[in-house]
């Protein structure tokens, strides 16, 4: 799986940024406002950043192996084989 530009892009803020922020943010204001179940929702808003980080993870992979396979077939195309 090769996720598109502006989707990795999107799921890779939500997973670097929006995610652990707001996992604090509602950590902070459970304490401070006696919220319901704050160990549990920020622990599941954590496992969804880690869920997308490997799914990125895994896209990222696939791309640069794809690229350096299309790489390879050009210089072989062009008489350029680093045999």
């Amino acid at each position: 799986m090769i996720l598109q530009g502006k989707v990795y892009d999107i799921l890779k803020w939500l997973c670097l940024i929006v995610l652990p922020a707001l996992a604090t943010f509602y950590n902070v204001l459970a304490s401070l406002w006696e919220l319901p179940y704050p160990m549990q929702i920020c622990e599941t808003i954590t496992a969804v950043a880690t869920l997308i980080g490997c799914i990125i993870g895994v896209s990222s992979v696939n791309y640069y192996d794809k690229k350096e396979k299309e790489l390879e077939e050009a210089r072989r195309l062009n008489g350029q084989d680093e045999n």
